[in-house]
């Protein structure tokens, strides 16, 4: 965990980086400035895979983001050896196979989801589309890993709403 000098880093991971972590990305960033955390609370993602470094978030994402107001401007896909993983303190997974790929010990998204989705892994929409569904199941998962991570940091969400 974090010492109270420095910010809480939340690293967001899937496979290429530029559907799935970057709209988590900027979901996380938006709940976090909403509950006023922002000095707190910095976040960033990066893909297991190489394919895509240095290329823009997928059109998809852009368009889903900014239905909600969301942008990545400057985002460029970046791959997890970019970062200094043990510096991290929550290194998030979108789906099993990027948590197996981190080593396991990275978090599961949605296991933090609340509601509650029922699903374990963010369906990745590069090929079959879908991003409204992901932006769902992110925000929610956004939703409930802010609550924990303001629980470790001691901080009572519900006074600060």
């Amino acid at each position: 965990m974090a010492d109270e000098s420095r910010p809480v880093h939340v690293l967001m991971v899937c496979l290429g980086n530029i559907c799935r972590s970057p709209m988590a990305e900027a979901v996380f960033r938006a709940r976090v400035k909403e509950a006023g955390l922002d000095d707190r609370i910095v976040v960033s993602s990066a893909g297991t895979g190489r394919w895509h470094v240095g290329e823009s978030p997928h059109p998809g994402t852009l368009r889903e983001i900014g239905k909600h107001g969301l942008d990545l401007v400057g985002k460029t896909a970046q791959h997890v050896s970019d970062y200094d993983l043990p510096s991290v303190d929550y290194v998030v997974a979108m789906d099993t196979d990027n948590q197996r790929d981190l080593g396991g010990d990275a978090l599961l998204l949605l296991d933090f989801a609340d509601p509650p989705s029922g699903i374990r892994s963010v369906p990745d929409p590069y090929y079959g589309g879908g991003f409204g569904r992901v932006y769902e199941l992110v925000d929610a998962g956004s939703r409930g890993l802010l609550a924990h991570i303001a629980s470790d940091l001691g901080i009572d969400q519900r006074s600060r709403e």
